[in-house]
Protein backbone atom coordinates (compact mmCIF):
# COMPACT_ATOMS: atom_id res chain seq x y z
CA UNK A 1 0.00 0.00 0.00
CA UNK A 2 1.53 3.35 -1.27
CA UNK A 3 1.89 6.46 2.02
CA UNK A 4 -0.10 9.45 1.15
CA UNK A 5 3.21 11.19 -0.43
CA UNK A 6 3.37 8.83 -2.80
CA UNK A 7 -0.65 8.74 -3.57
CA UNK A 8 -0.44 12.44 -4.27
CA UNK A 9 2.75 12.10 -6.32
CA UNK A 10 1.83 9.39 -8.45
CA UNK A 11 -2.18 10.42 -8.63
CA UNK A 12 -2.91 13.13 -12.04
CA UNK A 13 -6.57 12.67 -12.42
CA UNK A 14 -8.82 12.79 -9.19
CA UNK A 15 -12.36 12.28 -9.37
CA UNK A 16 -14.28 14.51 -6.71
CA UNK A 17 -17.23 12.49 -5.21
CA UNK A 18 -19.35 15.46 -3.56
CA UNK A 19 -17.46 18.56 -5.44
CA UNK A 20 -19.72 21.59 -4.33
CA UNK A 21 -20.21 24.69 -6.66
CA UNK A 22 -20.30 26.62 -3.56
CA UNK A 23 -16.69 28.14 -2.83
CA UNK A 24 -17.41 28.35 1.00
CA UNK A 25 -17.58 24.26 1.12
CA UNK A 26 -14.51 22.06 1.64
CA UNK A 27 -14.94 19.75 -1.54
CA UNK A 28 -14.65 23.42 -3.68
CA UNK A 29 -11.46 24.58 -2.06
CA UNK A 30 -10.02 21.40 -1.66
CA UNK A 31 -10.56 20.61 -5.54
CA UNK A 32 -9.76 23.96 -6.29
CA UNK A 33 -6.12 24.07 -4.35
CA UNK A 34 -5.35 20.85 -6.14
CA UNK A 35 -6.01 22.05 -9.33
CA UNK A 36 -3.79 24.87 -9.11
CA UNK A 37 -1.08 22.26 -8.04
CA UNK A 38 -1.36 20.59 -11.37
CA UNK A 39 -3.79 18.32 -10.49
CA UNK A 40 -6.77 17.39 -13.42
CA UNK A 41 -9.68 17.42 -11.20
CA UNK A 42 -12.95 15.68 -12.72
CA UNK A 43 -16.52 16.59 -10.60
CA UNK A 44 -18.27 14.15 -9.99
CA UNK A 45 -22.48 15.44 -8.57
CA UNK A 46 -25.57 14.03 -10.63
CA UNK A 47 -27.18 17.74 -10.03
CA UNK A 48 -24.04 19.97 -11.54
CA UNK A 49 -23.32 19.96 -15.06
CA UNK A 50 -19.80 21.94 -14.32
CA UNK A 51 -17.80 22.89 -11.51
CA UNK A 52 -14.32 24.97 -11.76
CA UNK A 53 -14.48 24.89 -15.21
CA UNK A 54 -14.30 21.00 -15.61
CA UNK A 55 -17.19 18.82 -16.98
CA UNK A 56 -19.23 17.37 -14.02
CA UNK A 57 -20.41 13.22 -14.16
CA UNK A 58 -23.15 12.12 -12.33
CA UNK A 59 -21.19 8.99 -10.85
CA UNK A 60 -17.89 7.34 -11.31
CA UNK A 61 -18.98 4.91 -14.21
CA UNK A 62 -19.92 7.90 -16.16
CA UNK A 63 -16.28 9.62 -16.95
CA UNK A 64 -14.86 8.56 -20.04
CA UNK A 65 -11.41 8.23 -18.83
CA UNK A 66 -8.69 7.14 -16.67
CA UNK A 67 -8.98 7.67 -12.71
CA UNK A 68 -5.65 7.35 -10.48
CA UNK A 69 -7.53 8.77 -7.54
CA UNK A 70 -11.32 9.13 -6.33
CA UNK A 71 -11.46 11.84 -3.47
CA UNK A 72 -14.84 11.46 -1.34
CA UNK A 73 -16.77 14.17 0.27
CA UNK A 74 -20.22 12.16 1.07
CA UNK A 75 -21.22 11.07 4.64
CA UNK A 76 -19.49 8.05 5.90
CA UNK A 77 -22.49 5.36 5.53
CA UNK A 78 -22.42 7.05 1.46
CA UNK A 79 -19.21 5.39 1.13
CA UNK A 80 -19.69 2.16 -0.29
CA UNK A 81 -21.46 2.61 -3.55
CA UNK A 82 -19.03 4.77 -4.52
CA UNK A 83 -15.92 1.98 -3.24
CA UNK A 84 -17.52 -0.29 -5.46
CA UNK A 85 -17.72 2.29 -8.36
CA UNK A 86 -14.07 2.98 -7.78
CA UNK A 87 -13.30 -0.59 -8.09
CA UNK A 88 -15.14 -0.92 -11.04
CA UNK A 89 -13.43 1.68 -13.08
CA UNK A 90 -10.31 0.68 -11.92
CA UNK A 91 -9.03 3.75 -9.81
CA UNK A 92 -5.78 3.23 -8.01
CA UNK A 93 -6.57 4.62 -4.70
CA UNK A 94 -9.59 6.08 -3.06
CA UNK A 95 -9.28 9.04 -0.71
CA UNK A 96 -11.68 9.75 2.57
CA UNK A 97 -11.87 13.15 3.45
CA UNK A 98 -12.24 14.71 7.00
CA UNK A 99 -14.72 12.98 9.21
CA UNK A 100 -15.20 10.20 6.66
CA UNK A 101 -14.50 6.70 7.70
CA UNK A 102 -16.21 2.91 6.75
CA UNK A 103 -14.04 0.65 6.97
CA UNK A 104 -15.85 -2.00 5.19
CA UNK A 105 -15.70 -0.03 2.91
CA UNK A 106 -11.96 0.71 2.83
CA UNK A 107 -11.44 -3.02 3.72
CA UNK A 108 -13.27 -3.82 0.17
CA UNK A 109 -11.10 -1.19 -1.72
CA UNK A 110 -7.91 -2.80 -0.12
CA UNK A 111 -9.27 -6.31 -0.96
CA UNK A 112 -9.23 -4.95 -4.87
CA UNK A 113 -6.11 -3.70 -4.40
CA UNK A 114 -6.78 -0.05 -4.31
CA UNK A 115 -5.13 2.37 -1.32
CA UNK A 116 -6.89 4.22 0.63
CA UNK A 117 -7.06 7.08 3.43
CA UNK A 118 -9.61 7.59 5.34
CA UNK A 119 -10.08 10.68 7.86
CA UNK A 120 -7.77 13.05 6.07
CA UNK A 121 -7.92 15.86 3.62
CA UNK A 122 -5.60 15.45 0.45
CA UNK A 123 -5.12 19.48 0.08
CA UNK A 124 -3.90 19.59 3.90
CA UNK A 125 -1.29 16.70 3.12
CA UNK A 126 -0.07 17.80 0.00
CA UNK A 127 0.91 21.28 1.47
CA UNK A 128 2.55 19.69 4.26
CA UNK A 129 4.37 17.29 2.07
CA UNK A 130 5.35 20.04 -0.36
CA UNK A 131 6.16 22.42 3.38
CA UNK A 132 8.25 19.41 4.25
CA UNK A 133 10.22 19.20 0.87
CA UNK A 134 8.67 16.02 0.03
CA UNK A 135 6.55 17.25 -3.24
CA UNK A 136 7.47 19.10 -5.59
Amino acid sequence: MRNKRELLRDSKTIAVVGLSPRSDRPSHTVSKYLQSQGYRIIPVNPTLEEVLGEKCYPDLVSIPQRIDMVDIFRRSEEVAPIVDEAIQIGAKAVWMQDGVINEPAAAKAIEAGLDVVMDDCTARQHRRLTAEGLLP
